[in-house]
Order: C-alpha cells, then sequence, then structure tokens
C-alpha cells in the first residue's frame, strides 16, 4: 500500500509564486523526483506519492507549515491510502486505490471547506483520524509565520532538543517553547501518533 497526497494552494491569486513555489518544490523534493513521485500542474495543485503510508500526514503537515509561512496562503491536502495498480513514469499518470481515494477526497473537501482528510479503506479509520485533523484545525489555521517557521523545523529535527533549535533559528530556548505551545505543536503530533498507531494496526 501507498499514500497519495493531492493538494492545492488556497489564496494563490494573493501571492506570487515566488513567494511559495521554490518552498514546495524543495519540500516535495525530500520525498523523491519529480514527475515520478510529484507533479505541480494548473498552477497551484500538486499530487504527491509517498510509499510509506504512515508517513503521509507527517508529509501533509510539513507542506502545511512550508506554505504557512507566507502569511496570505494556506493549502487544503487530502491523503489516500490504497494500491497503485498501475505505476506510471509521471505520478499523474499513475493509477489505483490510492490515486482514486485521493481524488475523491479533494473534490469532497472542496464542498465541505475542510483542509486536511484522510480517505481509506477503512472507515473506522477515516472517521476517527478525520474528527482529530477537524479539531487540530483549529490550532493549525492559526500557525503564522514564524510558528510555521518553527514547527517546520521541529518536525524536520526531531531529536534535536529545543535549545539545539533555539540557535539553528537564533532565538531562545524560551521562546522557542512558547512558538511550540501557541501553535499547540504537542497535541498536532500526538494526532499523527494516532494516525501512525492506527494505520499500522491495519497495514
Amino acid at each position: 500500500m501507498i499514500s497519495v497526497l493531492t493538494g492545492d494552494i488556497i489564496n494563490s491569486r494573493k501571492s506570487t509564486p515566488e513567494n511559495w513555489l521554490d518552498s514546495l518544490k524543495s519540500e516535495l523534493d525530500k520525498i523523491g523526483k519529480s514527475p515520478e513521485y510529484w507533479e505541480i500542474y494548473g498552477g497551484d495543485t500538486f499530487q504527491l506519492r509517498v510509499d510509506n503510508p504512515t508517513e503521509a500526514l507527517l508529509t501533509a503537515l510539513k507542506i502545511k507549515a512550508v506554505i504557512k509561512k507566507n502569511k496570505l496562503l494556506d493549502v487544503r491536502i487530502s491523503i489516500g491510502i490504497g494500491d497503485m495498480d498501475y505505476k506510471s513514469s509521471r505520478v499523474t499518470e499513475s493509477n489505483g486505490s490510492a490515486f482514486i481515494h485521493s481524488g475523491q477526497q479533494f473534490q469532497l473537501m472542496k464542498k465541505e471547506k475542510l483542509k486536511l482528510a484522510v480517505k481509506s479503506n477503512w472507515n473506522e479509520f477515516d472517521e476517527v483520524i478525520n474528527l482529530c485533523l477537524k479539531l487540530g484545525m483549529f490550532a493549525m489555521d492559526k500557525w503564522t509565520e514564524i510558528a510555521a517557521e518553527t514547527i517546520l523545523l521541529a518536525i524536520a529535527n526531531p531529536d534535536l532538543s529545543q535549545s539545539a533549535l533555539g540557535e539553528m533559528l537564533d532565538i531562545k530556548q524560551n521562546a522557542v517553547s512558547n512558538r511550540l505551545n501557541r501553535a499547540n505543536f504537542n497535541s498536532i503530533m500526538e494526532i499523527d501518533q494516532l494516525y501512525k498507531k492506527q494505520l499500522n494496526e491495519l497495514l
């Protein structure tokens, strides 16, 4: 099983691509090379293949942090979990239940004005995780540019202390702690841990 993330940039017309496109490409490149693993199309829509589905939510959170570093922007991401029946050299030409789930959920999210959601073969899993994500979004939607920068660094360096993160950001440890607390970082990471735990039991 794999996961497929389908997303688009919210309010992209209020900003120029120079403010977010290179940062998004850089983050997507950490997963794999384009166009086999990711493509950006239609100006502000993207699709990304994540071969380990347990890492899909954390990947989505990192993408959200990357985009939220621009105060005018946000991102909508659907995570589809399933099979890849046809593997193409381009991710947008590959197919399987992971791609179908991602696309279906993405269209539903646009109608229901959701920003992050999961669709898999397991309805109960989807219901639990999507409820958690709805609640978590109250915090994530309020991420400021500096909070997003700090969160991105913290996710990318899970073994570093807050003091070490502070050195990288040129701020004190208590400032790192304050930023992460205001962003409800620990609670959001608990959602990711629940996602991983429940998904591992199903895979």
